[in-house]
């Protein structure tokens, strides 16, 4: 497994640069009462980006900094996000079959790192997540994952449903993974260059993307339980994959 590691940055004008350069920020940390002019330009431009933020007593702020932190402090996750449109054009030109792993709305970071070790270890090429609404590379993700998060690319978009109109030009297929579909996830066809969509367990995926799925195929579940984990039910889809192309 990779060593975890952690980066800080330290100081309000230090965290505001890094938000504005859009480096990938798991969480800021604030002293609790931290007011001011100069502040409140940073929580303003947090709150605009969304980034996540917590208000901690000074001594949580010491213990990893001694230096002069001005009262806040940003950890960074050291993987960066990378570019499906890079990707996607490097896999053809190897000769690769692409197959991606799309994630509606996964917000548990364990699922998170759960369905990437799980990819990681079938050979996925990359896997893709929303801005919004979504895990994100986190310690605890990294730890789940196992270290598999080093090793997978994962891309960020802002629209899965404009993502998935992209790759079907590109000549990947759609194949959604969902309770509704009448055919039986072996009965997929993965051999062709495709890109797997999973949902949430408590929503599944969004209508739109349904629609422009190429296949909808359903895992069949005939205990009580009407709903696998959605770390597993990605395992399942993604090994099916292995399985056809072996």
């Amino acid at each position: 497994m990779a060593k975890q590691r952690q980066e800080m940055l330290f100081g309000i004008r230090a965290t505001m640069e890094a938000i504005k350069s859009e480096k990938e920020i798991e969480k800021v940390l604030i002293k609790t009462g931290l007011a001011g002019p100069l502040f409140q330009e940073l929580f303003d431009l947090i709150r605009e980006k969304g980034v996540e933020y917590q208000f901690v007593p000074v001594e949580k702020l010491n213990s990893l900094d001694q230096h002069n932190n001005q009262g806040v402090i940003a950890l960074i996750v050291p993987i960066p996000y990378q570019e499906i449109e890079e990707i996607v054009p490097e896999l053809f030109a190897q000769g690769k079959t692409p197959l991606l792993l799309l994630l509606d709305e996964i917000t548990d970071v364990r699922n998170f790192g759960a369905i990437a070790r799980s990819a990681e270890c079938a050979g996925v090429h990359a896997i893709v997540i929303p801005f919004k609404n979504s895990a994100k590379i986190t310690p605890d993700s990294i730890k789940t994952s196992a270290g598999a998060l080093y090793n997978i690319p994962v891309c960020r978009v802002q629209n899965l449903k404009t993502l998935a109109r992209y790759l079907k030009k590109e000549g990947i297929r759609i194949i959604a993974a969902t309770e509704k579909a009448e055919k039986v996830y072996t009965e997929g066809d993965f051999t062709l260059a495709t890109a797997i969509v999973m949902g949430s367990e408590d929503v599944g995926i969004e209508d739109a993307l349904l629609r422009l799925a190429d296949e909808q195929v359903k895992i069949p579940i005939t205990g009580s339980i009407q709903s696998l984990n959605v770390s597993v039910a990605a395992s399942l889809m993604v090994y099916e994959a292995v399985r056809q192309r072996s």
